[in-house]
Order: structure tokens, then sequence, then C-alpha cells
């Protein structure tokens, strides 16, 4: 049986961000693997904001190029439709069904989760590990984590993490203004980036 992290997210683009919640929840939860899963059609986000599904995928390849804990997965981009997590934890468990799947998120995310599609569906797949910037409210936080854990008879991991400013829409934000992003993304994806020409207004 492994310990699988589940990382979901637009990664348009993955930054250091992405790879350091990802080492740091594999280092505190000892995992044996972080999968890194970028979304398919977002129905929480405009889409015309957001690279095509095949070349968010390929900048995560490229980020985790040369890992052999970290893989990347296409399972959301080959999906018609909108992508829900609980689809993709749900196919995630009948794939692996002796594998523990933990899907990390932001820990702000657990006073929004419960508007999400099917989330009682979701819990009932994988643990939660929401991690917790330094600064945020600790004690809110662990309030939240047991009212989610009564009500879903769910679990629910609070990570400890960095505090980072460093962000997707940032870096675009900064591209799209001719400015240097060399150090909020991977080398391979950076070169990338400007090969294709991406994100310049």
């Amino acid at each position: 049986m492994r310990k699988i992290g589940i990382l979901g997210g637009t990664f348009n683009p993955i930054h250091w961000g992405h790879l350091l919640l990802a080492e740091w929840a594999r280092d505190t939860l000892n995992f044996d693997e972080v999968w890194f899963i970028p979304t398919g059609y977002s129905y929480m986000k405009a889409e015309a904001d957001i690279l095509p599904g095949k070349e968010r995928y390929h900048m995560v390849e490229l980020a985790l190029e040369g890992s052999h804990i970290f893989k990347c997965l296409d399972l959301e981009i080959l999906r018609q439709g909108c992508s829900y997590s609980y689809e993709t934890l749900e196919q995630l468990k009948a794939l692996y069904p002796e594998d523990e799947l933990y899907f990390i998120v932001g820990a702000d995310c657990l006073f929004t989760i419960e508007s999400w599609k099917c989330v009682e569906r979701l819990f009932q797949s994988c643990t939660l590990a929401a991690a917790v910037r330094d600064g945020s409210p600790w004690n809110e936080m662990e309030d939240k984590r047991k009212e989610l854990e009564r009500k879903f008879h769910c679990h629910i991991l609070l990570l400890p993490f960095l505090s980072l400013s460093v962000s997707s829409t940032e870096v675009r934000q900064r591209i799209s203004e001719g400015k240097s992003v060399r150090y909020m993304v991977p080398h391979r994806v950076l070169k990338y980036i400007e090969e294709k020409g991406f994100y310049r207004e």
C-alpha cells in the first residue's frame, strides 16, 4: 500500500510554490509519490484566460522532469466537459484501491469546499491535507476542520506551510508587462513559455 499525495490545479503556469508545497507535503506526511493533475475545463475559472490543457500538462512535465517521486497525470484534461475533483478522486480510488490518497489543498478551501460539486463523495475517496500558511489563524482552521469532520464523517489533516507570495496570476501579469519571472518558475518551464510566447499582451 502506497501513500499518494494528489495536487490538482490549473497550473497556468506551474511555479516553484506548487513544487515546494508538493515536496513539503511529501516530506511531512511521508508520501511515496505526489501526483500533479492539471485541470481540464474548470467550472470555477474563466476559460479564456487559461492555456489549453495539453500546454499546461507539458509545462508540468517539464517541471517534474527527472523526478521519480513527482508525476503528472492527464485524467482531467482528457475528460470531456467540466472537471470535478470528486470524479478525479473516485477514478483514482477505483484504479488504485490499495493506495491511500491524500488530496492536497490550501487551507482556505476548508471554508468553501462545502460548495464544491458532490463534496461528500470527494471526502469518501481521500483524506484531505490542508496546507496552512504561516500567519494564518490556526485556531479557526482547526475549528473548521473539526466541523467538517463531524458533518461529513471524513478525515482532514492540517499541514503547516510557509507563507509564499508567488502565484500563477502574478507570473502571468509580470510576463505580460515584460518583467522577469526568473526564479519564480522552473528554468525549463520559463524557456518553453518564452519559446511559445505565452502570456504576452
